[in-house]
């Protein structure tokens, strides 16, 4: 078989389609495009990426990490 992706800009054509796909008996799975990160995990990540531009922050070489470890 073969799976196609519709990409719908507004919701009645999504509406439309779901209904020829019902009325054709044709299965499908519907998925919301949501955010898949938390807001405030992603603001974390920018703001270590700015401090990091901006040279704040500590380096690690592999052998130091390494020692954490053991």
């Amino acid at each position: 078989m073969e799976t196609l992706i519709f990409r719908l800009k507004n919701q009645e054509k999504l509406e439309a389609l779901k209904a020829v796909a019902k009325a054709l008996k044709i299965s499908f799975e519907s998925e919301a495009n949501e955010k898949p990160y938390n807001p405030e995990f992603v603001a974390k990540i920018a703001r270590g990426r700015k401090d990091k531009a901006a040279g704040r922050g500590t380096v690690i070489s592999m052998e130091e990490l390494d020692s954490l470890w053991k």
